[in-house]
């Protein structure tokens, strides 16, 4: 297979200049190589890109909350196309819908997802919605207030998902593709303190996997697709059972074989590894594999299934593991990347 293009979302605070963009080689001998950086300021933390790869979003982790659009040229290089905000303070996540015409962001700081049309050239427009979380949590530090950490559109496009850290929810919208407005139909609350902050779909059944930050957890939920409506089916922990430090989790990934389910440990800096029932969508623990690194806000998991990417905030440095394809475990390999607080890694498909 030809190398892959990644590109990789960063904090700016520190060394970074922004977007980087880097090349993925797989096989008997995996590699990293950058490919340049983009400049961005602003934290540009999280990136996703357009169905059709040729457009590129990223947030600005920032006060006065904005996103960026970006076109993909033949050559994997961006080119600024315009910049609006993004209808609340500190956006962290954004994903488009499968239809290509709306960008959703949700806002930590905020308490809000957001609706931005994007344009038939790539361009974004001013919001059509923004929906403000109400409630709270046991924390007394992280749940005082609602902290949306993601928005996930269904397979269908018709549902959108948004876990809310701080009040224990994943709340479901149903979204009108004319209007381009979120229409709240229900939640499902996880457990008190554990904050839900990432989810992921599993490919080709109706299953849905949470990582909540709070209490170092993985939920699997089933799903109804005509109601969108998520049903726990088990809670597994994301640590070994003798880890007795501080940890935070971040990221989860579905392999594309379905068959593994993988999570990020911050402080205890490790990926776990979950094994998939394929009927009934349950998880249970395989191991854990360290990341080589501090702090994997992210990871990615590159297009063919042999590679798992951990990013590593606090080291600067991205280490390549590859992905066994009978265990699903993890084994490190040589490759490895430097690059400055990077948050999120997003790997370019062939157009369609």
């Amino acid at each position: 297979m030809d190398p892959q293009t990644a590109f990789v979302g960063t904090y700016s605070d520190g060394a970074s200049e922004g977007i980087y963009t880097c090349e993925i080689s797989v096989g008997t001998e995996p590699a990293l190589r950058s490919r340049g950086v983009t400049e961005v300021t602003d934290n540009p933390s999280f990136v996703t890109i357009h169905p059709t790869q040729q457009f590129l979003y990223t947030v600005h982790e920032i006060e006065t909350g904005a996103v960026t659009g970006f076109a993909i040229d033949e050559n994997d290089e961006l080119t600024r196309l315009n910049r609006v905000e993004s209808g609340a303070s500190g956006p962290c996540h954004c994903q488009v819908h499968p239809s290509g015409r709306f960008l959703f962001v949700a806002h930590y700081t905020g308490g809000a997802a957001s609706v931005v049309p994007i344009r038939e050239d790539g361009r974004l427009d001013t919001p059509t919605d923004v929906v403000h979380h109400e409630g709270s949590s046991v924390h007394p530090e992280r749940q005082t207030a609602p902290h949306p950490h993601a928005v996930e559109s269904g397979p269908d496009g018709k549902y959108v998902y948004v876990p809310d850290l701080g009040t224990d929810e994943i709340v479901r919208y149903e979204f009108d593709p004319t209007a381009g407005r979120l229409q709240r139909v229900g939640a499902v609350s996880a457990a008190a303190g554990a904050g839900p902050r990432h989810l992921a779909f599993h490919p080709d059944a109706p299953f849905v996997y949470v990582i909540n930050e709070l209490d170092s957890t993985m939920t699997a939920y089933t799903r109804a697709p005509e109601t969108g409506e998520l049903d726990e089916i088990t809670t597994e922990p994301t640590l070994p059972t003798d880890y007795g430090g501080e940890n935070i989790t971040a990221d989860v990934h579905v392999h594309p074989s379905g068959r593994w389910v993988y999570g990020s440990n911050r402080g205890h800096d490790s990926i776990v590894i979950f094994e998939v029932d394929s009927r009934t969508g349950g998880i249970s623990p395989i191991g854990h594999e360290p990341t080589g690194g501090e702090w994997p806000r992210n990871f990615a998991i590159d297009l063919t299934g042999s590679l798992l990417l951990a990013e590593n905030r606090y080291t600067d440095d991205i280490f390549a593991f590859e992905i066994d394809d009978e265990s699903g475990e993890l084994t490190e390999t040589s490759a490895t990347l430097s690059i400055p607080s990077p948050a999120c890694m997003q790997i370019r498909r062939e157009s369609p």
